[in-house]
């Protein structure tokens, strides 16, 4: 019950922040949002996919990303059906940088083929779209549908795979974004086994997220 609560307060919290990651000032938002880890895989222009889990602070990894960013970004959208939320998400998460967002609609070859030219793909798999695009592997001990678009798009773009995490800092000052080091051997022998290795990593970083 209290993780449930607290899930909640830290969700609400997100969008709240949203207020001054899509309009306050560029140095307010560098000053609130600290990028660290593997910063070196943000160069370059070897085909990469970041690996951003929908945590609360997705939009804060945007953020600090898309300022740090030397090249074109891409990631793929969903657009919202209310068009007034719709058009500020899209000018919130385009704000700085250079961020292409493709709509689901469009399929995967214009996707693939930015990402091969050096266009780091964001990419957000972890999401239930049913059966039929899913694989069935255990996430905390139940078979949940997982989708296979991260091995799929490493592949089909012969990129590195490179995890985000985000934190949220406690007392509203802001976040902390994680980029890992590019993960070895992936793909690897099955979609099954590379869609597992992906939820165990959830696990792990969901895991060390303690209770406050």
């Amino acid at each position: 019950h209290k993780l449930a609560l607290q899930t909640f307060v830290y969700f609400s919290q997100a969008w709240l922040d949203r207020a001054w990651l899509w309009h306050a000032p560029k140095a307010w938002v560098q000053q609130r949002v600290r990028l660290t880890g593997a910063l070196e895989e943000l160069a370059g222009n070897d085909p990469t996919v970041i690996f951003l889990p929908h945590f609360v602070g997705l939009d804060a990894a945007w953020a600090a990303m898309a300022l740090a960013m030397p090249r074109p970004s891409t990631t793929i959208y969903t657009d919202q059906s209310n068009k007034l939320v719709d058009q500020w998400i899209l000018q919130g998460r385009q704000r700085f940088g250079h961020l292409r967002l493709f709509g689901r609609i469009e399929g995967v070859k214009p996707i693939v083929a930015a990402l091969r030219e050096g266009q780091p793909l964001y990419l957000l798999p972890d999401m239930d779209f049913g059966p039929d695009e899913s694989v069935f592997v255990p996430f905390f001990g139940v078979q949940a549908a997982t989708l296979a678009a991260l091995p799929r798009f490493a592949k089909l773009g012969a990129a590195v795979v490179v995890p985000c995490v985000t934190r949220m800092l406690p007392g509203g000052r802001g976040y902390v974004v994680e980029l890992g080091d590019p993960w070895e051997h992936f793909p690897g022998s099955s979609v099954e086994a590379d869609a597992r290795r992906m939820n165990e990593f959830l696990e792990e970083r969901i895991r060390s997220m303690k209770a406050k």
